[in-house]
């Protein structure tokens, strides 16, 4: 069970990895290439339909963590379940401290209703983005070499 258990949350993890770099490293970047209102639009969207499941994914996978920690207690690689599943604690807090309120903001901007600091508000969200990436990869890693042990 607990082998099931650990290669379920890696993948869950590893696809949300996925989702996030992407956003990250390719799609917000051709976004902001892109014409002002069709940035803002994208944008938008982007925020309304991840905003509606991310939130379940992170949640979701900081309980994975948790529950393959406590089965894993006591043994070989428990404490590198256990340093991921914080991490993924953290990239929660980070959610919702600072991308989770630029977030609902920008889901409702529009070409004719967006504030005039809306360039910088969204670069704000990517930079904190690009740590939140940082943090869920290297949860990722410690998950994968804890699979290994």
């Amino acid at each position: 069970m607990q082998n099931a258990l650990a290669v379920v949350t890696v993948v869950v993890v590893g696809i949300m990895v996925g989702v996030e770099f992407a956003v990250a490293v390719f799609v917000n970047p051709i976004l902001n290439r892109l014409p002002d209102d069709s940035t803002i639009a994208a944008r938008a969207d982007g925020g309304r339909v991840l905003g509606r499941v991310m939130p379940f994914w992170y949640i979701g996978s900081m309980v994975l963590g948790a529950v393959w920690a406590a089965m894993a207690w006591g043994g070989a690689g428990a404490s590198l379940v256990t340093a991921a599943t914080a991490l993924l604690a953290v990239s929660v807090v980070m959610s919702v401290l600072l991308l989770v309120p630029i977030n609902n903001r920008a889901k409702t901007w529009t070409a004719e209703g967006r504030p005039a600091d809306w360039k910088q508000q969204a670069g704000r969200w990517d930079r904190y983005h690009y740590a939140r990436v940082g943090v869920i990869v290297l949860a990722f890693a410690l998950f994968a070499v804890a699979l290994t042990r």
